[in-house]
């Protein structure tokens, strides 16, 4: 399993061919699914297999997970960082789905196909059906990787507003005031100086949400794959967004009560920088025509500005 998450793919000698690697790569998916449907009858019911057929199971399993390998390591580095860990990550799902399947054939006794059994194999069937779905170039690997960034900023973006729709407990819905007993604990509020920088840090993760939006769209407009000057402008825009959502959820950690300020303000600083980072590499990139210059410039100034009032109400506290 370490090779899949520490090796490198070697370059080649070959040119690489892509409609030829997702062929091969499909095949092989296709024969570990068929190795595990063997593999799991083989074990369904008494007899056991004798000492011959289980060498062959295994050399059979065995071979198509080198097989699997052989593939992904023939995917060059050069056509993206992010494309190859989203490869790799479906390979890997394959092979921890064979490694559950055989660790529970070895702990069942045979007396009939378990339930573990048949769950394991069709955890063997789900990873390698999804992994035949792979983005195909780095231009959709990044599309994935900047749509999943966006759909956890949302849900802490919607999780935040809830609590401050909540009033002044944003604790009211997940405890209950018979296990709290008296409910006059101020640390479960928020003071007035604590709601006015709760605004500009909403405005903060309001910007993070509409700036992993519109690079998204830009991706899916303008992204292409076709030169290594294009990958590597891709992965520097997914490696920055992938530090979005983190640092979104630090600061709305640090906003609920009780409150530390000076926490905020750094959170805050933090995600601020990831932000215009972002929309730097965006600006620069082959994504942004000058057509689309003006929302990078507007984002950029939102976050300055939200930034500017968390520091003016904060500045008592450095």
């Amino acid at each position: 399993l370490s090779a899949f998450t520490e090796g490198e793919p070697s370059e080649g000698h070959q040119p690489f061919e892509p409609p030829r690697f997702w062929d091969a790569l499909g095949q092989t998916f296709k024969a570990t699914s068929q190795e595990a449907t063997k593999l799991s009858l083989a074990f369904s019911r008494p007899p056991l297999p004798s000492a011959e057929d289980c060498q062959k199971l295994s050399e059979d399993v065995q071979n198509a997970i080198l097989a699997v390998a052989t593939v992904y390591y023939s995917l060059p580095k050069g056509q993206g960082t992010t494309l190859r860990k989203m490869v790799r990550d479906a390979i890997t799902e394959v092979v921890e789905g064979m490694i559950q399947l055989t660790e529970t054939i070895l702990n069942t006794p045979l007396q009939s196909l378990c339930q573990e059994q048949l769950i394991s194999t069709g955890g063997v069937w789900e990873a390698c059906e999804q992994a035949t779905s792979v983005p195909r170039d780095n231009q959709a690997a990044v599309v994935s990787a900047l749509a999943a960034c966006l759909a956890v900023v949302k849900d802490a973006l919607e999780e935040m507003e809830h609590a401050l729709v909540e009033g002044q407990d944003p604790y009211s819905d997940i405890m209950e005031d018979d296990e709290l007993g008296f409910r006059g604990n101020r640390d479960t509020y928020w003071s007035d100086a604590d709601r006015k920088l709760l605004g500009p840090c909403m405005g903060l993760m309001k910007a993070s949400k509409a700036c992993l939006k519109k690079v998204l769209g830009v991706v899916k407009a303008y992204g292409k794959a076709d030169s290594s000057e294009q990958i590597a402008q891709l992965d520097d825009l997914a490696d920055i967004a992938n530090e979005i959502s983190p640092s979104v959820d630090e600061l709305a950690l640090s906003m609920y009560p009780p409150m530390n300020q000076l926490a905020v303000r750094l959170n805050a600083a933090k995600l601020a920088s990831v932000l215009k980072k972002v929309l730097e590499i965006t600006k620069i990139s082959h994504v942004c025509p000058p057509s689309e210059e003006g929302w990078v410039q507007f984002l950029t100034g939102a976050v300055n500005h939200n930034m500017d009032k968390i520091k003016n109400f904060t500045q008592g506290e450095l």
